[in-house]
């Protein structure tokens, strides 16, 4: 549980300019987690960390008996793994938790909050 509490701690706020960049990178992305008529179950839960572990962007699929309603879905799978909720599209949602024992060539590299500023003052 202390895992949990510090994953949640780490959540960061994503641009609009990154999360531009992770919805065009999760495009070609197919769903790596689907929810059922379950909706948030322990073992979702502990399937969608697996997932976030492993990859920093992961597509999930609610499925049509999904008691949820996908807005709220997005938003409680973001809030129970300190992800951030990037994108809702259709029966879509596009998560994305940073994780810093990933391999470097495995990092997703988001553009930095200091170049977005930079962008905008230069305009």
């Amino acid at each position: 549980m202390d895992e949990t509490k510090e994953t949640l701690e780490l959540v960061v706020e994503l641009t609009s300019e990154q999360k531009k960049v992770l919805r065009g990178m999760g495009h070609h992305l197919d769903p790596v987690v689907y929810t059922g008529k379950e909706g948030l179950s322990p073992a979702l839960l502990k399937s969608l960390e697996a997932a976030l572990k492993s990859h920093e962007l992961i597509k999930i699929k609610i499925g049509q008996n999904c008691p949820l309603e996908r807005n709220t879905a997005g938003q409680e799978l973001a809030a129970s793994t300190g992800a951030a909720l990037v994108q809702v599209i259709g029966r879509m949602i596009l998560l994305y938790r940073p994780n810093p024992d990933l391999p470097e060539a495995k990092k997703i590299q988001l553009p930095s909050r200091a170049k977005q500023r930079k962008k905008k003052g230069d305009a």
